[in-house]
């Protein structure tokens, strides 16, 4: 590990104090989680008594002093409302499965300090500074300048295999390098845990960039027109390689485009929700059996390639002996400490936990996982349910808010496969349920009118 670890990871909260007071703090908030997020190691240190010292508690640690520092006054105008229910349940959620299953309160209490870091936090500062369409539109543009900055680094690894972490860190953020080849050649993680991450924040940045230049919100980007841009994102995005992220984007590509004319409808959202809660409330049911299971699976081999298929099976499998421990403690789950998992007569571990709703449900049980999906869903629907039909999303104020919505959205679809948490997106979940609490008003676009002609009377007193 190479010296620059410890520096930039314990310097980043200095950096942070600089950024407040460099920009305005909505601003320095949204500089300080993409930039952490991007191109700081994936290194931990443990901390006695608190959750793992990260490059994500990091930037929370840094921006609550500053808030404290310079913009107190924020705290005391922050108001609980009724869409951080899901999320306050998620961060509890550890608490009673320790206390249910006699871990004492000592495990409960940093069980629940480790969720608040790692989602209550973003959660709150998105609610706390993230809470305007300036705000929104600035997170979007970050977004897609974060995609930017990543693609000629993709390309640099996709040519030279994923070394960036190993040449600036001195280490490989995995060990399982076996897992960055893909279609014979392979698949960039930069600075972020995996591939798989990196496909989806590329597939997000491509997302925000189709949209804010279809509804004209971005027309240019460091001089260069959003024309360019736009294809520039989505060939990197095909090289990183991420057969997942293809999907999310058509989705997201789907879901944006219906709200265009003639449909002007959210129905592709309400779909994609219907279609998560679905599937997570079948497979945590142990309705899906291994037979049904297996003649999808040969189905789905007529039409997609077999090697993906065979991954997302063993996906599955996993889930089904995962499912089966789960519902041994239903209610509130195993707590942490690897108990959901299944070992074998001789204690060793033979499940693999890939997707995120899986480990909520076997560490957390129902109370977890329901709370889990709600924070991510129920501020989505209530966007486009209530707060801003579909009809308004290609207004100017309303655009960038919309894609951010269909990304944490993308983001919760991911989960059903994959356990890739991105404090970005709760970043932005936290604000579009500002934006919904507080549902300001659309300004009304200006109509630039071409002025009336003179009349001869005004023209004679004019040229007097």
């Amino acid at each position: 590990m190479s010296p620059l670890v410890p520096l930039v990871m314990f310097g980043w909260i200095p950096v942070v104090l600089y950024l407040f007071m460099r920009f305005p703090p909505q601003r320095a908030v949204i500089i300080s989680f993409v930039a952490a997020w991007l191109f700081l190691p994936q290194a931990s240190y443990p901390l006695p008594g608190l959750p793992d010292y990260t490059k994500m508690s990091a930037t929370c640690y840094g921006i609550l002093l500053a808030t404290a520092i310079f913009d107190s006054g924020r705290f005391s105008r922050f108001r609980l409302g009724w869409v951080d229910i899901p999320m306050m349940g998620w961060c509890v959620s550890p608490f009673l499965s320790s206390m249910s299953n006699n871990l004492g309160l000592y495990d409960g209490v940093s069980a629940v300090l480790t969720h608040i870091v790692a989602w209550g936090l973003p959660y709150f500062l998105g609610r706390l500074y993230i809470d305007n369409w300036t705000g929104l539109r600035q997170l979007a543009i970050a977004i897609f300048a974060g995609g930017v900055a990543y693609a000629p680094l993709c390309l640099l690894e996709i040519r030279i295999s994923p070394q960036l972490h190993r040449m600036v860190y001195g280490f490989h953020a995995r060990s399982d390098f076996a897992q960055s080849i893909r279609f014979g050649g392979y698949r960039p993680t930069v600075f972020m845990e995996h591939g798989l991450a990196v496909g989806a924040w590329m597939m997000a940045a491509t997302l925000a960039g189709i949209w804010l230049w279809k509804t004209g919100v971005l027309k240019t980007f460091m001089g260069i027109p959003m024309k360019w841009w736009v294809p520039f994102m989505v060939v990197v995005l095909i090289l990183v390689k991420s057969t997942g992220a293809y999907i999310l984007l058509v989705l997201g590509v789907l879901a944006l485009f219906s709200a265009l004319k003639p449909l002007k409808t959210s129905i592709i959202i309400t779909l994609i929700a219907i279609l998560i809660v679905s599937y997570v409330s079948v497979a945590a049911s142990g309705m899906i059996t291994p037979e049904a299971r297996s003649h999808y699976m040969e189905q789905l081999k007529q039409v997609v390639p077999v090697d993906r298929v065979d991954s997302l099976e063993f996906r599955l499998k996993n889930e089904e002996i995962l499912g089966e421990k789960a519902r041994e403690q239903v209610v509130f789950g195993w707590g942490g400490w690897g108990r959901a998992r299944v070992y074998d007569e001789n204690g060793e571990d033979i499940s693999v936990t890939d997707s995120l709703w899986i480990i909520a449900f076997g560490n957390y049980g129902l109370v977890g996982l329901i709370s889990f999906v709600a924070s991510m869903l129920v501020p989505v629907l209530a966007f486009c349910w209530f707060a801003y039909p579909a009809r308004t999303w290609t207004h100017s104020n309303v655009a960038p808010a919309a894609v951010l919505m269909v990304i944490v959205l993308l983001f919760m679809f991911d989960c059903v496969l994959n356990a890739m948490p991105n404090p970005v997106y709760t970043l932005t979940c936290g604000g579009i349920s500002s934006l919904v609490l507080n549902n300001p008003a659309i300004q009304p676009r200006r109509r630039h009118r071409r002025p009336k002609p003179a009349t001869a009377k005004e023209s004679y007193a004019l040229s007097r």
